[in-house]
């Protein structure tokens, strides 16, 4: 029995620290998580503001040349000289090559002595259509007076024949000779068509720039042997103005097709270079049809490239704006959080608690975000430090800057407003409770 006695005091001497520190631990207090137990956490804010708000549509394009040339010899002939030197910049009607030109000159003379004899052929047609037409007339005149005489028996009826004989020859002599100077005046003609031909085969020889460009590659030397339509000397590119094309996805086309109705939508295009500046254009081009294996539509804008920035083959970033949206709703990006039920943002309240409040989120500009719905200009709203924060906590405000912004209350361990020693609470401007 005293062995009994003894186990049962141990047994009941150690249940009772037990029990109470079982009673301590369940007398915590509820809600202990993030900020709970009147802790402070201290954050940074931002403001909801309020902007013109550009609605852009992002894409890569692919520069283009506004026309490009290939030149090429219109004769066969050798390459005399070549005026120009290799990626110069030429104006139209410059000078590039010359051909040859004494083959074609010779032809030319030629040519143009067969036309000073077709025209002597034909004075002579008409000289001699003139000489018979007069010779026609008068044995025409004497047949007449001759038959007459025959008529009143002077003259026999055989000599009257033979007159009228000789004036019925002498016409068809005159349609002969008409004959003859209508072919005169087509072989004038046709003489005068290769002369013509000549002279242009002789222009030929001179090759000249069809428009203002940058020229490439020489890939015929002088002394060589060119063929007609057949090698191509160089190539013209008009790089002012020039066209940027890129695609976007056809969802888009329904917004482009009713903002194109009214001014040129205008385009941003930027290189990617060291430069990184973006040249100013606007939209002019939409493709009849969209792409079905990738869902989109092909677009060009045209940029007048007065300083020659952009270069044919070149990709750029391009950005086109639809329209701009006044006084619109942003926040920074960094204020965006996304939970179960979508995208939200914590709003500091004055009392420096916050709320988390669902928001709707339209398209990034730049850092920022549009919202559409869920937030008002001038609210507060927590950009870092979201991670110890849920509804209710209290916070201390600092904004972007560093600087305090206000009071959010005493934190744990903190001294109370009246002790002594005056402590700051974790709110102050002090450093926060843990």
């Amino acid at each position: 029995m005293p062995n009994r006695s003894l186990i049962a005091c141990a047994v009941v001497s150690l249940t009772l620290p037990l029990v109470a520190a079982c009673s301590r631990t369940s007398a915590a207090p509820r809600g202990a998580g993030r900020g709970a137990g009147g802790a402070t956490v201290p954050v940074v804010v931002g403001q909801v503001q309020q902007k013109d708000v550009p609605v852009d549509i992002d894409g890569i394009g692919n520069i283009e040349a506004y026309s490009t040339i290939s030149v090429r010899s219109q004769v066969t002939g050798t390459v005399d000289s070549v005026l120009f030197h290799e990626g110069d910049f030429v104006k139209k009607g410059v000078r590039l090559f010359t051909i040859d030109p004494r083959p074609f000159q010779a032809a030319l003379d030629m040519a143009q002595a067969n036309l000073v004899r077709d025209q002597a052929l034909l004075a002579q047609a008409e000289a001699n259509l003139t000489r018979d037409a007069a010779s026609a007339e008068y044995q025409q005149l004497t047949a007449e007076r001759q038959g007459q005489l025959a008529q009143r028996g002077i003259l026999s009826k055989d000599a009257s024949d033979q007159a009228k004989s000789q004036a019925d020859a002498t016409a068809s002599a005159v349609s002969a000779d008409k004959a003859a100077v209508e072919s005169a005046r087509a072989q004038l003609v046709a003489q005068q068509g290769a002369v013509d031909a000549a002279k242009v085969s002789l222009s030929y020889t001179v090759i000249t720039s069809p428009l203002d460009g940058r020229t490439g590659n020489i890939a015929v030397k002088a002394g060589n042997l060119v063929t007609a339509n057949s090698v191509e000397l160089t190539s013209i590119a008009q790089l002012q103005p020039v066209y940027v094309t890129f695609s976007v996805p056809a969802t888009h086309l329904p917004t482009i097709k009713s903002h194109m109705g009214g001014a040129k939508l205008p385009v941003v295009a930027t290189p990617q270079d060291a430069l990184a500046e973006g040249a100013d254009g606007e939209l002019t081009f939409i493709d009849n049809s969209v792409d079905p294996t990738t869902d989109t539509i092909k677009l060009k804008a045209t940029f007048p490239n007065t300083d020659r920035r952009l270069w044919p083959g070149q990709f750029a970033r391009v950005r086109l704006r639809l329209e701009t949206l006044k006084q619109a709703t942003v926040v920074p990006q960094q204020a965006m959080q996304t939970g179960q039920d979508g995208q939200f943002v914590f709003v500091v309240k004055p009392d420096s608690t916050v709320e988390q409040r669902t928001v709707v989120a339209g398209q990034h500009i730049g850092d920022d975000v549009l919202v559409t719905k869920g937030l008002q200009p001038g609210e507060s709203i927590v950009l870092e430090g979201q991670l110890r924060l849920e509804n209710g906590t209290k916070v201390q405000r600092t904004d972007s800057s560093g600087n305090s912004t206000g009071r959010g209350g005493r934190g744990r361990g903190a001294k109370p407003s009246g002790s002594p020693q005056g402590g700051t609470g974790a709110g102050g401007a002090g450093s926060p409770g843990r």
